[in-house]
């Protein structure tokens, strides 16, 4: 890659966003001990979350076994929020690791929680295409923000 273009942690949005403390302005939902949540600014459904590691890495190898393991405990507690909430009567969890898999921020990988219902659309063309549907964030921001509030991982 053309290491002129690459992604450092300094120009990161998802190393950025959470070291400004400003969780409401950014959506930013919950913050764990490696991980934390944030509402996507371009969803493909209302509610649709990201997972993402405080630390700026792309590789899922890359990651400690701790980090892993809250990425995906984390990822469960949101199905399970989205569920109760929102009323989702599904949810697609996807992580895509690389340019070639269809990464928009290869560099920090993040998980993407995305609630779905009945007759929605079809799981490809909603995670492929860049179809991002419009939302009041701040409604479903408040919306989910109470649920998250307070949450430890046993």
């Amino acid at each position: 890659g053309d290491s002129k273009n690459a992604v450092t942690p300094d120009s990161c949005v998802f190393c950025t966003v959470p070291a400004q403390h400003d969780d409401e302005r950014h959506f930013l939902l919950a913050r764990f001990n490696h991980t934390y949540v944030l509402l996507n600014r371009f969803p493909y459904n209302a509610g649709h979350v990201l997972v993402l590691p405080f630390i700026h890495q792309g590789k899922l190898e890359a990651l400690s076994k701790e980090v892993r393991h809250e990425l995906i405990e984390v990822t469960a507690l949101c199905t399970k929020i989205l569920k109760h909430v929102l009323k989702a009567e599904g949810v697609n969890v996807r992580l895509n690791l690389g340019k070639a898999s269809g990464a928009g921020m290869p560099a920090h990988l993040h998980m993407h929680v995305l609630p779905r219902w009945v007759g929605d659309t079809n799981f490809l063309p909603t995670l492929n295409d860049t179809k991002a549907i419009s939302v009041d964030l701040g409604m479903v921001y408040d919306d989910l923000k109470a649920s998250f509030s307070g949450l430890k991982l046993s």
